[in-house]
């Protein structure tokens, strides 16, 4: 008797456990589902760029040289510093060029005296033919001589002029506002004329950046673009990430060249802080013209396997799905999709950081941010096209 108890019990009391385990486990598994941030896709109209590579190019540069020789006797410029147009860089010694414009002045004093006599003879010639007192041909030899002593005064007055311009290239001045390099020749050195040169200096106002576009794209993605439209650009130089730069297009070519099937262009970028230096590398982005609408997620959201680009979208059921997608142009931190995802499709925003596909979510919806990021240029006017934001790479 006592046995039949013992045994009920026993029995009672496992279904009572197996009750009291299979309830529990349930809530565990439905607490246990990871909250992900999750939000529909944008879909904005955008514009793609095109990018290039350049290397920067100032639009004056000087190799300084001097107009006369001669010895340099003082150096004024401090070597890497800005000039100004007009700024005193060289001195030559100019001893050698006064004294031939002491010469010439000298002469031409001597020469005025001999015009004067010249002069009055002709005119007391001019008298005495008429009371007949010389002949014609004596009137006429002085007035020929007259003429000769003119044209002697005339000509060392040029020699002059042309003296006290090499008296003056003895100072050697800057010929435009710029940057100047080192001093090629120091002082002491004899320099030739339109030979030495002297040193180098590139203007800093503004760079110009040449870019060659391949006929066919020109003609599909920048057919309206000209010159005086002022098309922007934006640029990036060797070792940094972000397109900084902005400028416009203010050249291009009349021809396409045969040999290489491309069309040379010139992007102008203004420079006031001495950041752009000529002969950088640099690389150029240029909008195309044709606006379409295309699929926005943030950066983050993409993943990647071996060759492939991915992202994690939300299906049935809130069960995450592997969606393979093809990238297009950066905006800010978001990326736009070129194909793989459609309006309407939810992603996980963080991406495969935490969460893989087959896995059960608990969705937590929010809003993919686009503030300050603009998909396409914005206006147009007398400055050029106005780009909001910064494009990466």
């Amino acid at each position: 008797m006592k046995r039949k108890i013992i045994a009920t019990a026993i029995t009672a009391m496992s279904f009572t456990l197996l009750g009291c385990v299979s309830e529990p486990d349930v809530k565990a598994n439905q607490q246990h589902l990871q909250p992900i941030d999750v939000a529909e896709v944008l879909v904005e109209p955008v514009q793609n760029w095109r990018t290039y590579t350049t290397r920067l190019e100032s639009p004056e540069e000087v190799a300084l040289m001097p107009r006369v020789s001669g010895v340099i006797e003082n150096i004024t410029f401090k070597e890497g510093d800005k000039v100004k147009q007009g700024a005193l860089l060289f001195k030559l010694d100019a001893r050698p060029y006064t004294a031939v414009v002491a010469n010439l002045q000298a002469q031409i004093v001597s020469a005025k005296a001999v015009l004067e006599q010249a002069r009055a003879e002709a005119e007391r010639a001019i008298r005495l033919t008429a009371q007949k007192a010389i002949s014609t041909e004596q009137a006429e030899l002085r007035t020929s001589t007259l003429r000769q002593r003119e044209a002697q005064l005339s000509a060392l007055e040029a020699q002059l002029k042309s003296a006290q311009l090499d008296l003056e290239f003895t100072d050697i001045r800057s010929p435009i506002d710029g940057i100047i390099s080192r001093a090629n020749i120091t002082r002491g050195n004899n320099v030739l004329a339109g030979q030495s040169v002297l040193t180098t200096i590139v203007s800093d106002k503004a760079m110009y950046a040449y870019f060659d576009v391949d006929e066919r794209t020109w003609n599909s993605e920048f057919s309206d673009v000209t010159a005086t439209s002022k098309q922007q650009v934006i640029m990036q130089k060797l070792g940094q990430n972000d397109f900084n730069y902005e400028g416009h297009i203010n050249f291009i070519d009349n021809q396409i060249d045969a040999s290489t099937g491309t069309l040379r262009i010139r992007a102008i970028f203004n420079e006031t802080n001495n950041q752009l230096r000529s002969g950088s590398f640099a690389r150029i982005k240029l909008a195309t013209n044709d606006v379409t609408s295309q699929v926005i997620i943030p950066e983050r959201a993409i993943g990647t396997d071996l060759k492939n680009r991915f992202v994690l979208t939300v299906g049935k059921d809130n069960v995450l799905q592997y969606t393979l997608v093809e990238i297009g142009e950066r905006y800010g931190k978001l990326r736009a999709i070129t194909s793989g995802l459609q309006s309407g499709d939810v992603i996980a925003v963080n991406g495969p950081a935490r969460v893989g596909p087959g896995m059960s979510i608990e969705p937590n919806n929010v809003v993919i941010d686009s503030t300050g990021v603009s998909f396409t240029l914005s206006s147009i006017n007398d400055s050029g096209l106005i780009v909001k934001q910064s494009v990466r790479l």
